[in-house]
């Protein structure tokens, strides 16, 4: 079989059908095409959310139960036992407002990172733009998210946390933690199909990264001195400004302004990665 790359590129609409050149390396996506197959990315996103949830008891509640669950383990441990600091909050809520934006990183990273290999026989068989695949796989958790945003209103009401106009700042704060799950989840998918065991590296990467970011514990218990190495992980910013727009604490713009430009770097270079990859996609897929 012939390298992928000589079937690999852009797919451009004309009268007489679609013409496929060779990709030139490294570049980054086409936007043209990316909107030109928006049929099928909604369709692999729809049946991304239909599989996860078919010939389950609980069905779409597992959304609910999953996060619920941890905030019930981590209230008891850390808020309750450990006495960890919680900024003048209740400690539940407090944790659940960064619990929120975390899982929905968390769950979309490792979907994205295994989307590629999971539609092996969709690749070897048609042409579309590949990055379809890893963005169907971020947008399909957007339903978690929703179903777990309940959660956080249920206890804004209990304890009597009134939205400021902070919260309007929920919106873009979400689209930059897509663009952050994207970034670094088009990047190991990648990998994944040429290197099989990052698939187990994956899980431990999440959860090792999740005690690295400041979603149990406000970033204030590290000294000064030591506080911009951890602001270095894109997700402590994006976590403290999910704080700030739920709870209606003040923004740290400094720390997410790292942050924003930590997450774009990590969308560029995982989508060249991606791109200079994806001729290959096929042949060893």
């Amino acid at each position: 079989m012939q390298k992928a790359e000589t079937i690999v590129k852009r797919a451009s609409a004309s009268a007489f059908g679609v013409r496929i050149e060779r990709s030139r390396g490294w570049e980054l996506p086409n936007l043209r095409d990316l909107w030109h197959y928006r049929e099928l990315m909604s369709f692999l996103c729809w049946r991304d959310i239909k599989v996860r949830y078919k010939q389950t008891v609980l069905g779409i509640l597992w959304a609910f139960v999953q996060p619920f669950t941890k905030l019930v383990v981590f209230s008891i441990i850390f808020g309750h036992l450990a006495r960890v600091g919680s900024e003048g909050f209740p400690y539940p809520i407090f944790v659940y407002a960064g619990l929120l934006p975390w899982e929905y990183f968390a769950a979309s990273l490792n979907r994205t990172s295994q989307s590629v290999v999971g539609n092996s026989n969709l690749i070897s068989k048609v042409y579309f733009p590949r990055l379809i695949i890893p963005i169907a796989a971020t947008g399909s958790g957007l339903v978690d998210f929703a179903i777990s945003f309940l959660v956080l209103v249920g206890l804004m009401f209990y304890y009597g946390i009134a939205p400021g106009v902070q919260v309007l700042m929920v919106v873009p704060l979400l689209l930059l933690t897509l663009l952050a799950a994207l970034g670094v989840g088009t990047f190991l998918s990648a990998l994944n199909v040429a290197y099989r065991d990052f698939s187990y590296v994956v899980p431990f990467l999440i959860q090792t990264w999740m005690f690295l970011t400041p979603v149990i514990y406000p970033v204030t218990i590290f000294p000064d001195r030591w506080r911009w190495l951890i602001g270095l992980n894109p997700m402590t910013g994006l976590v403290g400004a999910w704080r700030a727009a739920i709870l209606g604490g003040a923004f740290d713009w400094a720390s997410l302004g790292v942050s924003v430009a930590i997450t774009a770097a990590a969308f560029v270079v995982g989508a060249l990665y991606f791109r200079r990859l994806e001729r290959y996609f096929a042949d060893i897929i």
